[in-house]
């Protein structure tokens, strides 16, 4: 069973931080804009340097190739990155029915990025980190950007990883009904410490 654990991060003004995320478990964070909800998980899927351990089962962050640590912790940022003109060239596996789970026919990957709206960049953004098949799932507001129809299906496709293959996942949100609805646990990151919710 997956595990990610972490020890004394300490991460620029963050920190220290310690707490488990589970295979199969959903961790919700929250807190006010710029407390650093977004530079903690970039320190945990290794972009930035940090002090403290962190262990995925285990597998020391710093004992792993970074591009390998980053496919099993995946990162999805508030604001997603494309290198290519074309949607398809982003993809090195997806499949017709993958497409179809958040709203897209086969003729997507044709597409040129610049005719994308931000929400379904941030849909085609999340299938794209999908496909690595990651072990834990770092959730930097993945539905900001969404109507409440499609926050709904990436919240469906999001529990079948979970259900279907024991990802465990870090979710931000400023949603307190979403986090309330996806997630187990709740952290709240205020003055740069963590406070566990009821």
């Amino acid at each position: 069973m997956t595990c990610l654990h972490v020890e004394n991060l300490h991460y620029q003004a963050l920190g220290p931080f310690s707490f488990e995320l589970h295979g199969g478990e959903c961790l919700g964070l929250s807190g006010p804009s710029g407390a650093g909800k977004s530079l903690l998980l970039r320190a945990l899927a290794d972009l930035d340097a940090y002090q403290g351990t962190v262990l995925l089962n285990a597998d020391a962050c710093h004992q792993l190739p970074p591009t390998q640590w980053r496919r099993r912790v995946g990162l999805l940022s508030a604001e997603s990155h494309w290198w290519a003109d074309r949607v398809g060239a982003h993809f090195h596996a997806v499949n017709d029915a993958q497409l179809a789970s958040l709203g897209f026919e086969p003729a997507v990957l044709g597409w040129s990025i610049h005719r994308l709206s931000s929400g379904e960049r941030q849909r085609l953004a999340l299938l794209r980190l999908l496909a690595n098949q990651p072990e834990v799932l770092l959730l930097d507001e993945p539905t900001a950007n969404l109507d409440p129809h499609n926050s709904t299906v990436v919240e469906t496709l999001i529990q079948q990883q979970r259900d279907l293959h024991g990802v465990a996942v870090l979710w931000v949100s400023h949603d307190a009904a979403q986090l309330a609805r996806v997630a187990q646990r709740r952290l709240h990151l205020v003055n740069g410490r963590l406070e566990y919710l009821a």
